[in-house]
């Protein structure tokens, strides 16, 4: 596998991993806000004892996903994609934007009860 799908899974498997450690308060809340409602949105929070595992999984890929993308250049070859300068400008802006939404998720469930 190349190194570009390296990061790019990385990236994709933190961002995952935030969205489902945050399912079991951002998940009802969007729900009630699209305007769905009912007893079984209660249900929705059988990921609750699962959110540190997936706290940490976030985490531990972003620290990966971190550790490829601003690595000094010198490790790449010429010719490679992270040799280029636009691509790994790209790839630091697409990592940020994953870094604030995770931050999001994982603040989401203590700023929640300021909405209810």
């Amino acid at each position: 596998m190349s190194e570009s799908a390296h990061r790019k899974g990385a990236l994709a498997l933190g961002g995952l991993a935030a969205i489902l450690a945050s399912t079991c308060c951002l998940g009802p809340l969007i729900l009630v806000l699209l305007g769905f409602s009912g007893a079984w949105i209660g249900n929705l929070t059988v990921l609750e004892p699962y959110r540190p595992l997936f706290i940490a999984v976030a985490v531990g890929l972003l620290f990966f996903a971190y550790r490829r993308i601003f690595r000094p250049t010198a490790a790449c070859r010429p010719g490679e994609v992270c040799a280029i300068p636009q691509v790994r400008a790209t790839y630091k802006i697409v990592f940020w934007v994953v870094v604030a939404l995770v931050l999001v998720a994982l603040a989401f469930p203590y700023v929640l009860p300021l909405f209810y």
